[in-house]
């Protein structure tokens, strides 16, 4: 004789829950990953036209540039990059990881052109949910 269904579903619902299923690989990233952050650079007014950028004001982009390579290559920084559109419009974003959100502000805050007065930096949590393989 077999049992009614609704107590064979409670029965095999009992035995599922027991069973502990491994984690899948994207599973375990994300208990071991550290917090992930995008900030948002956007050039300060006088830098909108070509005419109002320095010789000083291109030392410090190259003092950025290598600030958020090292980071980069050290693994903090995931993705940098920037829109090809004009001054007005134009923001770069770094997508990256820190301990908490003050070490992230930190972070941000210390790039060479916030530091140097050409870019303002605004902060997020940020979840990366896809990815293409590279």
């Amino acid at each position: 004789m077999t049992p009614p269904l609704p107590r064979l579903a409670l029965v095999l619902s009992l035995l599922l829950a027991s069973v502990t299923l491994p984690a899948l690989p994207a599973q375990e990233a994300a208990q071991t990953q550290r917090p992930r952050f995008i900030y948002l650079l956007s050039l300060v007014e006088r830098l909108h036209t070509d005419a109002g950028w320095t010789k000083a004001d291109e030392e410090i982009i190259s003092r950025h540039f290598r600030h958020l390579k090292a980071a980069t290559e050290q693994g903090q920084a995931i993705v940098v990059g920037r829109t090809l559109e004009a001054g007005d419009k134009t923001f770069g974003l770094v997508i990256f990881e820190a301990d908490s959100p003050e070490a992230a502000q930190t972070f941000a805050e210390s790039d060479p052109a916030v530091t140097g007065g050409i870019m303002t930096v605004e902060v997020r949590p940020f979840a990366l949910v896809l990815m293409r393989k590279m």
